[in-house]
């Protein structure tokens, strides 16, 4: 999935976005209300990471303008106060989950995969299509009941394919679901990662390149 992480504090910031990198992720990182306003502008993220007490723009303001923008990006507000009338007031903002500081990682990593699956047209929460079984919870992949080990890029594209239901997905598509804002479009990296999971899929190919579209898994 593609986030964005909205938090201030930098080092917060940087340990939220390598923790959900791990989580095979793509992440990026803005540290104040303005910054997230116009990278919401450009991308479309699955689910937002934002800490309500932010500078130039206050979290509250980020929140109320993807509520009233229809955006499908889902919220995770992230707050130091703890009290339930401050968690009421996030959630009547439009934000979809409310954490209080501190949190652990791996609830902050689990909320986000739940509020990603809610970001698109529902989707069983173990994907299987041609024989695979992936389970984004474990990231966990097999095929015909062997285990097959992947790269977080790997991992990713693969879960966008079988998301897509046979549809094919574009290349585009694939750089903007599983890569941050720092990839290079003209390097060649979703045609290296297909590649590499044709590969360790191993035979029967399964994974079709469709000429002048993308790919997808018949």
């Amino acid at each position: 999935m593609r986030v964005l992480v909205v938090e201030d504090e930098p080092m917060l910031a940087a340990a939220v976005a390598e923790w959900l990198r791990g989580e095979a992720h793509a992440v990026d990182v803005v540290h104040d209300g303005g910054a997230a306003r116009e990278r919401l502008a450009v991308h479309g993220y699955d689910v937002v990471v934002l800490d309500r007490d932010l500078p130039v723009v206050h979290g509250d303001d980020v929140c109320r303008g993807l509520a009233a923008g229809g955006a499908a990006a889902r919220v995770l507000m992230l707050t130091a106060a703890a009290d339930v009338a401050d968690r009421v007031a996030g959630l009547g903002l439009g934000a979809d989950d409310y954490l209080a500081k501190p949190f652990a990682f791996a609830e902050l990593a689990a909320r986000v995969l739940a509020l990603g699956r809610r970001s698109r047209p529902a989707a069983p929460p173990v994907l299987r299509r041609a024989g695979i079984t992936l389970d984004p919870a474990r990231r966990e992949v097999f095929r015909d009941g062997r285990y097959v080990p992947l790269a977080k890029k790997e991992f990713a594209v693969l879960a966008e394919l079988l998301r897509a239901d046979g549809a094919v997905v574009s290349a585009e598509t694939l750089l903007e679901k599983a890569w941050d804002e720092h990839a290079d479009p003209f390097t060649g990296a979703v045609r290296l990662a297909v590649l590499k999971l044709r590969r360790k899929l191993a035979d029967p190919p399964v994974v079709e390149t469709v000429t002048g579209a993308g790919y997808r898994i018949p």
